[in-house]
């Protein structure tokens, strides 16, 4: 991968500097990149995004980049063929050919599942612990970030999914490194701590998504039921050790709903808030932002997040949160979705989906409209060091 300029590494040991302080002390200053011998009337849009540093950093409830807001104008594209990185399926064409044309209609971050389900990039003994990462897995993750840096893309991988819990997919290996404290142990030397040394000061990390919709591990009896105090150890553990071996590493739990999230009335409680999971894991446990699900079938039992804040939809509001699923398809128009929860101050959104496969999602055109209604509303903001 590029390598980071000098400054950039110098902004990144500085923002490690201030995570000492606390996980929800992350803020990002400002790089001083200025020209003497360059007037602002000179210096283009394109030359201060290729000269700025474009690491994501907390600052309170904001994302920053160089000392900048950013604001979360996203999509998933969760996979072109599934389980695409390890195995045979990887299509560096694909992802670069698709990373253009959503910078082009002005997307700024994507979601990846990393690992989808099965055993493709990383193999598990039957007692869960890790047997090996593939080197495959490295260099298909590598050229991702190569790819993404390229179009200027934030990535969000997710690490694992309730999938990988379901019965027909070695579950019982997988549920291991939720449950048991030498698989876990095992997962998180062998795949955590690599992943946050390796990609935790990448540029175009937005941030590590633990696992995709843990609800369901916890709800269904396929995926093993597995009990809510179990998934905020895993998370908490896997948390503190990527914090540990990476301080430029950013972490979620993409949660299925907000019911697990929020410690609100008619809500279960938040399994991920900063007390539970620094009671499990110590002060590095805790996440740096929370990145909410949301689909109309919620509406009925805990409203819709497009009418609210977050404060008031039930979310703890001491780190930035925004909606990391939300439906593409039908209710009202996305140009106006988004317009609300920009309004609202959600700190971003990601639409299902960006892809059918290795083509553009059906709806294309409806989310190169909501794309392009932030982009006039906030174009500072979408790229705060300028678009390339």
């Amino acid at each position: 991968m590029k390598k980071i300029k000098f400054f950039e590494a110098a902004l990144a040991a500085l923002v490690a500097v201030s995570l000492l302080a606390g996980c929800t002390d992350k803020g990002g200053g400002t790089a001083d990149v200025s020209d003497d011998t360059t007037t602002a009337a000179e210096t283009t849009a394109a030359e201060e995004a290729s000269s700025a540093s474009a690491k994501v950093t907390v600052d309170g409830t904001k994302f920053m980049v160089d000392g900048k807001e950013l604001w979360i104008n996203g999509v998933n594209t969760p996979w072109q063929n599934w389980n695409d990185f390890g195995g045979s399926a990887f299509e560096p064409e694909f992802w670069d050919s698709h990373f253009s044309d959503l910078h082009d209609i002005g997307v700024n971050a994507v979601r990846v599942w990393i690992n989808c389900n099965s055993m493709v990039g990383i193999k598990l003994k039957t007692t869960g612990e890790v047997k090996e990462v593939l080197d495959k897995h490295w260099e298909d993750v590598d050229q991702l970030f190569e790819i993404a840096e390229k179009h200027q893309i934030y990535v969000m991988p997710t690490l694992l999914s309730f999938d990988h819990c379901k019965d027909t997919n070695y579950a019982d290996r997988w549920r291991a490194i939720i449950t048991d404290d030498t698989a876990m142990q095992s997962y998180i030397d062998n795949y955590v701590k690599p992943f946050a040394e390796r990609y935790g000061s990448n540029p175009y990390l937005l941030g590590i998504d633990l696992m995709n919709e843990p609800d369901w591990v916890h709800e269904n009896e396929e995926c093993g039921k597995l009990s809510l105090d179990s998934l905020s150890n895993f998370f908490a553990k896997c948390t503190a050790a990527a914090h540990e071996a990476n301080p430029d590493t950013l972490v979620t739990v993409g949660m299925g709903m907000i019911k697990y999230n929020s410690d609100k009335g008619n809500c279960s409680g938040n399994i991920v808030s900063d007390e539970i999971m620094k009671s499990l894991g110590g002060d590095k446990a805790c996440l740096d932002f929370y990145s909410t699900h949301y689909y109309n079938w919620m509406k009925q039992n805990w409203g819709c997040p497009y009418d609210m804040s977050p404060e008031e939809y039930g979310l703890d509001m001491s780190k930035p949160v925004f909606i990391g699923e939300t439906s593409a398809e039908g209710g009202e128009t996305l140009v106006g979705l988004y317009e609300k929860c920009y309004n609202n101050g959600w700190s971003g959104v990601m639409l299902w989906t960006s892809n059918n496969g290795a083509e553009h999602a059906d709806n294309w055109s409806d989310i190169e409209a909501a794309m392009a209604k932030i982009n006039e509303l906030a174009p500072e903001k979408v790229y705060p060091t300028g678009k390339k």
